[in-house]
């Protein structure tokens, strides 16, 4: 009894967390009119999905998990694990569509305002919601994740308080391969090609700094020094996103891959627990990932829940600080470059090499675009 007890509030605080940060970053994006962008809208849509997760499908996955049994019927309960199913995999198209924008941002920072336009996004966030549907509620409903191609739970030897979730080889390999391990295996390619470009231009910029004129920059220190910080803060961001999404969702999609070409009937209770929760707990994770790294969604949390004033930027200037002039051989101690955490920024050294004849300064430009502005 007390186990049950237990596990209950454990789980109910999981879905409070999920509930409410999710929340919180739909609020922030609403209360803040910086927040209110075409880039925003994966945010948003991440958020509504995980939310939406948490009201309509974590209350009955806690109910089923406390007591062991589904007292709602066989037509709710598929409707539940359609539910499930198509959150989920929204929860996770979501994820590789905020991996694309960032990923285009890096890559192709001239084209992402022409990229990035509100139909395409619009088109984007239709077709994961079109292959949500088509991987939850049509085989489900149709019968075609069961290995008898029977409608689930609804036959004669189904127990009346049951609520499985059956599944046969073709529909566990189609589901996770188009919902999981493709969109994961382009991640990881995304994430690891954004990291290599950063890397390389923060290289090129500290090589400029500690270029054959090494004892006359020494004051620019201090710069390369929050510039290789900086450049270890992004690393580890991308570490833990791409981490936490392949810790939660890794162990479940390999136990439902390995359960269905098994054509398991009746899958461990426990295990099954286990993974499942392991893979909603990214939902509750997402909010602090994806929105809480980014500076304008603290500054809108800091004035949500605190009651703070939000930070004061220019209109149309990108939130990152450049300070670069024209310096007489050096650069000044306080100049530096500060690079976003959440990856979305192409930062472009382009140092002339001219010298102005009549003074004889040199010239070094940094151009920062960040979320498609231009800001030298």
């Amino acid at each position: 009894m007390l186990s049950q007890i237990a596990l209950g509030v454990t789980l109910s605080l999981l879905i409070l967390l999920t509930v409410c940060g999710n929340v919180l970053v739909c609020l922030a994006v609403f209360a803040t009119r910086r927040l209110r962008s075409v880039t925003n809208c994966f945010i948003v849509s991440l958020a509504v999905t995980d939310l939406l997760l948490g009201i309509l499908v974590l209350p009955f996955s806690t109910l089923l998990e406390v007591t062991g049994d589904w007292p709602l019927g066989a037509h709710f309960c598929n409707i539940y694990i359609s539910l499930d199913v198509m959150l989920s995999t929204a929860s996770i198209l979501n994820l590789l569509a905020i991996s694309v924008d960032r990923f285009f941002a890096v890559t192709a920072p001239l084209r992402y305002p022409t990229l990035l336009l509100p139909w395409r996004v619009g088109a984007s966030l239709a077709t994961i919601w079109l292959v949500s549907v088509g991987v939850s509620f049509v085989p489900i409903h149709l019968g075609w994740n069961t290995v008898d191609h029977t409608v689930q739970n609804h036959g004669e030897g189904d127990p009346a308080r049951g609520c499985r979730f059956e599944l046969n080889p073709t529909y566990v390999v189609v589901d996770a391969f188009a919902t999981f391990y493709l969109p994961l295996l382009a991640m990881c390619w995304m994430y690891h090609r954004v990291f290599r470009i950063a890397r390389a231009q923060a290289k090129r910029i500290v090589s400029t700094y500690r270029g054959p004129n090494a004892a006359l920059n020494s004051s620019s220190l201090p710069g390369v020094t929050a510039l290789a910080l900086r450049e270890h803060k992004a690393t580890v961001t991308l570490a833990a996103v791409l981490g936490a999404f392949v810790i939660c969702w890794f162990p479940y999609f390999t136990f439902f891959t390995i359960m269905g070409i098994r054509e398991e009937t009746n899958l461990p209770r426990t295990a099954y627990s286990v993974v499942l929760w392991l893979g909603y707990t990214n939902s509750a994770l997402n909010p602090l990932l994806y929105a809480a790294l980014n500076r304008d969604f603290r500054s809108a949390y800091g004035r949500l829940l605190f009651g703070g004033k939000e930070i004061k930027t220019p209109t149309g200037t990108p939130p990152v600080a450049v300070e670069v002039g024209l310096m007489d051989g050096h650069t000044p101690a306080c100049s530096r470059v500060e690079l976003m955490p959440e990856g979305c920024i192409m930062l472009q050294d382009m140092n002339t090499g001219r010298r102005d004849g009549s003074n004889g300064t040199a010239v070094t430009m940094v151009t920062v675009l960040s979320n498609g502005h231009n800001s030298s």
